[in-house]
C-alpha cells in the first residue's frame, strides 16, 4: 500500500492550482495527462483519466464474457457488418 500523500493547495485567480511531485506520482500522472474531476459527499476526487478509460475496458470485458458470446464470433460478426455497409454505402462487395 502506498503511503497516504498530503498536502495544502492553493486555488489561484484563474482557478488553477498545483499537484506536488509526490501526488502525481501517487497518482501515476505527468504534465498534459488528462484528470476526471467530481465532487462527492463535498470532497473533490480527482481521478486520472486513463484509470476512468481502463475502469470502462473493465466492465466491457466482464460484460463479454458474461455474454456467452465467444471473441471469434464478435470479430466474425464485425466483419458481416462491415461487408453489408461497405456493399450499402458504396455498392461494393469485397
Amino acid at each position: 500500500m502506498s503511503k497516504k500523500v498530503t498536502n495544502d493547495i492553493v486555488l489561484r485567480d484563474k482557478r488553477q492550482m498545483t499537484l506536488s511531485r509526490d501526488i502525481c506520482k501517487q497518482l501515476g500522472i505527468k504534465p498534459g495527462d488528462k484528470l476526471i474531476l467530481y465532487v462527492k459527499d463535498g470532497i473533490l476526487v480527482g481521478k486520472p483519466n486513463k484509470t476512468i478509460a481502463l475502469e470502462a475496458l473493465k466492465e466491457l470485458r466482464r460484460s463479454f464474457k458474461s455474454s456467452g458470446i465467444t471473441e471469434k464470433e464478435l470479430i466474425d460478426t464485425g466483419k458481416s457488418i462491415r461487408r453489408e455497409l461497405i456493399k450499402e454505402y458504396y455498392g461494393v462487395d469485397y
